[in-house]
C-alpha cells in the first residue's frame, strides 16, 4: 500500500489557497485561536492565585515564627539563631513566589487585553466580509432568475415566429389576437428580457469583481494578521511562563544552597538550608542553660542535722529540799535523779483520709482498704497495730484488690465485686467530668484521659454488635453510676468486666458522650474550630486532607493524642454549627487516618 503524500511545505504570504477559502473558514480558525489564548489566560489567573496564596501563607507562617523564636519558653543558643536564618530562608522563597505570582498576573492582564482586541477584530471583518459574499450571491441569484425569465420568453418567441398547428387566433384580454400580433408580443418581452438579463450579468460581474479583488483579499489579510498575533501572543507568554518558572526554581534552589561566591580567592559565608540545620549544637546549649542557671541555685547545706522543738524537750523535776540543803550546808552532792519524758510512740497509720496514694502510672496495681475514709483515728490506730507493717504496692487488708486502671496482661481479669457500689458512696475525690484536657494530662500523667481509653475498651469489646452504640442513650442511673466511679477515681474502673458497667454498653457510651458535652472546651478547641470549618469548605480531597492535618498537628498534646484514639469523634456538643462542614471534615479524617496521624 502507497504511503499517502505528504501535505504541501507551508509557504509564507497570502496565496490564492487562502482567496479561495474565504473569510468565513478563517472567522472559524480566529476563533479557535482567541479560545486557546483565553484558555491560557486562566489558566496563568489561576496559578497566579495559588503561588500569591501559598507564598502569603509561608510568609506569615514565617513570620509568627520567628515571633516565637523570641518567647522565653523556647530553646535559645545556637538553636534559636539557626532557626531564625532558617526561617529567613522561607523568607525569601515567599518573596520569589510573590514575585513570581505578580508576574504572572501581569501576563494573564496582557493575554486578555490580545483576546479582547482579536475577538473585536473577528467581529468587524465577519460583519464587512460577510456583508461583502452576502451582496455577491444576491447578484449571482438575480442574475439567475432573469437568465430563466429570458429562455422562457425566447422559447415561446421562437415557437410564435415558427408558427404551430394551432389556430392563428389568439384571445388574450384585449379580444382575439393574431399570430404576427402574439409574435411581436412576444418580440417585445423578448429585447426587455435580455436587457435585464444582461443588466443583471454586469451588476453579478462587478460585485464578484470587486469581492475577489478588494474585499475579500483585505478580510482575509485582516484575519491572518489577528490570528497571527494571537496565536504569537499565546506562544510567547507560554515561553515566557516556562522562563519565569525556572527562574523561579533556581532562585528557590539558590536560596536553599546557595552558590558561594568567591572574591580574590575567599568565599563569602553564604550558608545553605542544610548548613544552617548542621550548626544546631545542642550539648552547648544544654550546657550553656544549665550554667545560666546556676547563679540561682541558693546554697544548702550538705547535711542536715535534727534539732528539737523546746516545747517537746524533757523537763526536770524540781529539786527536793533535802538536796538543796544537802547543796548550801556543803554537803557532798549526790547525783540528781533524773525523770526522763514519756516518748510518743509513733503511728503506723497508712489509711488516707482524701484520697488513696497516686500511683506513677496508671498501669500499676493500688492498694485496697476495707475501712471506710470517714473511720475515726482510734479504729485506724487499732488495725494499724495490730497489722505489720507491709510495702505500699502490696494489700494490708483481706479481700480481694481493688485493681487499678489497666491489669497487665498476663494477669487474670478479677472477678466483680459482690454488690456495686451506690453513686453516694463514692465521693469525687479525683473529678473526671468537668475537666479540661490538660488538668487531667498534668493530674493523671496520662495524654489520652482513663475514661476515654475504659469506655473506648468497653465498646470495643461489648458494643460493636450493638446498633445505635452511641445514638441510644443508656440507662439514666446507670450512666449516674459509672459518672460517680470516674469522678471517685478513674484509675480504680476496669470495664475489661461488664459486671462492672451492669452489661450496659450503651450506657458507657453515653456517659463518654458526657464527657465530652462537659469539656470546658471542645475536643477540637475553640482556637482552632474555624480552621477546621475552612478546611472542610475545600473541593479538592488531597488539598482537604493536608490542611486537616496541619489543623489536626496544631492541637495540644492531649487534644491531639484524645482525637487519635478516638479516630472518629461522635459525641454531638451543645453548641454546633455548620454540622455538614463538621461530618465532611470528620468524613476526611477517617478515610485519612493513616496519612494524618503518625504510626505510634
Amino acid at each position: 500500500m502507497d504511503a499517502p503524500n505528504p501535505p504541501p511545505a507551508y509557504e509564507g504570504g497570502t496565496s490564492k489557497a487562502f482567496d479561495e477559502i474565504g473569510i468565513s473558514v478563517l472567522l472559524n480558525r480566529l476563533k479557535q485561536s482567541i479560545a486557546s489564548a483565553r484558555d491560557f489566560a486562566a489558566f496563568l489567573k489561576k496559578r497566579s492565585s495559588l503561588e500569591e496564596e501559598h507564598a502569603q501563607d509561608l510568609k506569615k507562617l514565617c513570620r509568627t515564627t520567628h515571633e516565637g523564636i523570641k518567647r522565653p519558653e523556647h530553646r535559645q543558643g545556637s538553636y534559636a539563631q539557626q532557626f531564625d536564618e532558617f526561617t529567613r530562608i522561607h523568607e525569601r522563597m515567599a518573596d520569589h513566589g510573590l514575585q513570581f505570582a505578580q508576574s504572572l498576573h501581569q501576563m494573564h492582564d496582557e493575554l486578555v487585553d490580545v483576546t479582547n482586541s482579536s475577538e473585536r477584530g473577528r467581529k468587524h471583518w465577519k460583519n464587512a466580509g460577510l456583508t461583502a459574499e452576502k451582496r455577491v450571491q444576491d447578484a449571482e441569484t438575480a442574475m439567475d432568475k432573469a437568465k430563466s425569465k429570458y429562455d422562457s420568453l425566447a422559447e415561446d418567441y421562437d415557437r410564435a415566429r415558427t408558427g404551430d398547428r394551432q389556430s392563428g387566433k389568439k384571445f388574450g384580454l384585449k379580444g382575439p389576437r393574431s399570430a404576427a400580433q402574439l409574435e411581436e408580443d412576444l418580440q417585445r418581452k423578448v429585447q426587455a428580457s435580455d436587457s435585464d438579463y444582461s443588466a443583471k450579468v454586469q451588476a453579478a460581474n462587478a460585485q464578484r469583481q470587486e469581492l475577489l479583488s478588494s474585499l475579500r483579499p483585505q478580510g482575509v489579510r485582516a484575519l491572518q494578521e489577528l490570528i497571527r498575533e494571537c496565536d504569537s501572543s499565546l506562544t510567547m507568554q507560554m515561553q515566557r511562563f516556562a522562563t519565569l518558572k525556572e527562574s523561579f526554581i533556581l532562585d528557590n534552589g539558590m536560596s536553599v544552597s546557595p552558590i558561594k561566591p568567591q572574591v580574590d580567592g575567599q568565599a563569602f559565608a553564604v550558608k545553605s538550608l542544610k548548613e544552617v540545620v548542621s550548626q544546631i549544637d545542642n550539648d552547648r546549649d544544654l550546657h550553656n542553660y544549665v550554667i545560666s542557671h546556676a547563679s540561682k541555685v541558693s546554697s544548702k547545706p550538705s547535711e542536715f542535722k535534727y534539732e528539737r522543738h523546746p516545747t517537746l524537750a524533757p523537763q526536770q523535776q524540781p529539786i527536793p529540799s533535802t538536796v538543796r540543803q544537802q547543796q548550801t550546808s556543803g554537803l557532798p552532792q549526790q547525783p540528781l535523779a533524773s525523770f526522763p519524758m514519756q516518748q510518743p510512740q509513733p503511728s503506723r497509720n497508712v489509711s488516707y483520709d482524701s484520697q488513696p496514694p497516686q500511683l506513677p502510672h496508671p498501669q500499676l496495681a493500688a492498694p485496697s482498704y476495707n475501712q471506710s475514709p470517714t473511720m475515726g483515728t482510734e479504729k485506724r490506730l487499732e488495725i494499724d497495730s495490730q497489722q505489720p507493717h507491709q510495702p505500699f504496692h502490696q494489700t494490708i487488708s483481706s479481700g480481694s484488690p481493688i485493681q487499678y486502671g489497666i491489669v497487665p496482661q498476663n494477669q487474670p481479669t478479677p472477678p466483680a465485686s459482690n454488690g456495686a457500689p451506690h453513686v453516694g458512696d463514692l465521693p469525687p475525690l479525683k473529678p473526671v467530668f468537668g475537666k479540661s484536657l490538660e488538668d487531667l494530662y498534668r493530674r493523671d500523667e496520662s495524654a489520652v484521659p482513663i475514661i476515654v481509653y475504659q469506655c473506648l475498651q468497653a465498646v470495643d469489646l461489648y458494643g460493636l454488635e450493638v446498633e445505635g452504640i452511641y445514638r441510644l442513650s443508656g440507662t439514666a442511673s446507670h450512666v449516674a453510676r459509672i459518672k460517680a466511679m470516674f469522678d471517685h477515681d478513674s484509675a480504680l474502673v476496669d470495664f475489661r468486666n461488664p459486671e462492672n458497667f451492669l452489661h450496659d454498653v450503651n450506657s458507657v457510651a453515653g456517659a463518654l458522650k458526657q464527657f465530652f458535652r462537659d469539656l470546658p472546651d471542645p475536643l477540637m478547641t475553640r482556637e482552632h474550630y474555624s480552621e477546621f470549618i475552612a478546611a472542610s469548605r475545600i473541593d479538592d480531597d488531597v488539598f482537604r486532607r493536608d490542611s486537616l492535618h496541619a489543623v489536626i498537628n496544631k492541637l495540644p498534646d492531649p487534644n491531639y493524642a484524645t482525637l487519635r484514639a478516638l479516630i472518629l469523634l461522635s459525641v454531638s456538643g451543645p453548641n454546633i454549627a455548620d454540622a455538614g462542614w463538621q461530618a465532611r471534615a470528620i468524613d476526611t479524617i477517617l478515610q485519612n487516618t493513616y496519612q494524618i496521624f503518625d504510626d505510634d
